[in-house]
């Protein structure tokens, strides 16, 4: 059996690594926590749970469902972001759903990028802009953020033989993994670095719910000019506490939205219609849930980086999602502290550079776990930071 070449170039899915080192570390009886994986620890709001068990009653939902999404779906889609930024979409045109914005995401290099094209990502980002750009045989070109420029990348230092050649640009804010935000100015220079060029703009917008201290994100079809060069996708995963349950949309320019359709019309039947008549519910349903929930991971964000500061670790207070993006202490790299934590306090925390090469000197922290599980790993950690000092020359001494 021969395994195709593409797949030479595609590394193991961070998060499924995490898994089997933590499994193996339990296996051997280690109480580990983990503080890795994005999944939200609190549960799906009720309201959204019952409408799932009343259509899943309906022999009518167990049939194929509509490739681009029922049209309830599509038109709660296009109203709750009427309500929520301003933005009027046409369901019937400018709505897809979406077997959870991930698979969107994969997905656009396959519709947009020829072999050899570029699809420009920032660096650190979330790894699947990148895989997906080589599994369609395209070239995935890291456009460099720091905290200097607070995670926001530098359009024009993009080389114009580069932007001559890319496709697709993947944005995404609130960011993932660096906590970063943007705001409409940024959106506007996308836009028209995007003309310029003539690139797709993808917006992953999957945290826009959850922000603290009152701010609110905005869309990326909020800039002027945005639909006729960008599509965003969005996920009910993070907001309404539904990761498993597999759902999401497209939505935005025209051309670009049933594009994607024509692809998954070949590839996938669509997402369950019981699980999509509980996404009207969540979309049309009350905000309260969702203010509980983010209210809880602002005071869990407060606790958790107050305690980690404490440990000795300089900590930024972020703005939006549940994500702490941390540098690592002096004589350390991103898996060496990773490691150390894993080895000294059974506690999982994600490396900066399975985000890309800029993320080196950095882990990544997740505000999903319960309280008391934070309070555990915090006194792990400062215990493992205070009683081996010298354990920090064994990583190695390049931080950044």
């Amino acid at each position: 059996m021969q395994i195709a070449r593409r797949m030479q170039h595609i590394p193991p899915y961070l998060f499924a690594d995490l898994d089997r080192r933590r499994a193996a570390l339990r296996a051997k009886g280690v109480d580990v926590i983990s503080l890795a994986v994005g999944d939200p620890d609190l549960p799906t709001p009720g309201h959204i749970i019952d409408a799932l068990a009343t259509a899943a009653r309906d022999p009518m939902t167990h049939q194929y469902p509509p490739y681009e999404g029922t049209q309830q779906y599509r038109e709660a889609v296009a109203g709750w972001y009427a309500r929520r930024f301003g933005v009027t979409l046409d369901p019937d045109t400018e709505v897809l759903a979406l077997i959870g914005s991930k698979e969107g995401l994969a997905h656009i290099p396959w519709v947009f990028v020829n072999p050899g094209d570029v699809a420009l990502v920032s660096d650190p980002c979330y790894p699947v802009y990148a895989t997906a750009t080589v599994m369609a045989e395209g070239e995935p070109y890291p456009v460099p953020m720091s905290r200097e420029r607070g995670w926001v990348p530098d359009l024009a230092a993009i080389p114009p033989d580069v932007a001559r050649r890319a496709r697709v640009m993947f944005l995404n804010y609130p960011n993932n993994p660096t906590a970063g935000t943007a705001d409409l100015a940024f959106f506007a220079e996308a836009v028209g670095f995007a003309k310029r060029w003539d690139v797709l703009v993808v917006h992953d917008n999957t945290y826009s719910e959850i922000a603290y201290d009152g701010y609110r994100p905005p869309s990326f079809l909020e800039a002027p000019g945005a639909r006729d060069v960008a599509i965003e996708l969005h996920s009910l995963s993070k907001t309404y506490c539904m990761t498993g349950w597999r759902l999401g949309f497209a939505v935005g320019n025209r051309e670009a939205v049933q594009a994607l359709a024509a692809l998954k019309t070949n590839i996938d039947s669509g997402q369950f219609v019981a699980i999509q008549r509980a996404g009207v519910a969540a979309l049309t349903g009350p905000d309260a849930p969702v203010r509980e929930r983010v209210a809880t991971w602002q005071q869990r964000r407060d606790t958790v980086v107050a305690g980690l500061r404490r440990a000795g670790l300089d900590v930024p207070v972020p703005k939006a999602t549940f994500y702490l993006w941390i540098p690592v202490p002096a004589g350390y790299d991103s898996v060496g502290f990773t490691g150390y934590l894993l080895d000294h306090a059974g506690v999982v925390v994600t490396p900066g550079t399975g985000y890309g090469a800029r993320g080196e000197g950095y882990i990544r922290i997740s505000l999903t776990a319960p309280d008391d599980r934070f309070a555990e790993a915090i006194r792990r950690i400062a215990a493992a930071l205070a009683a081996a000092p010298q354990q920090r020359e064994v990583g190695s001494r390049s931080r950044r």
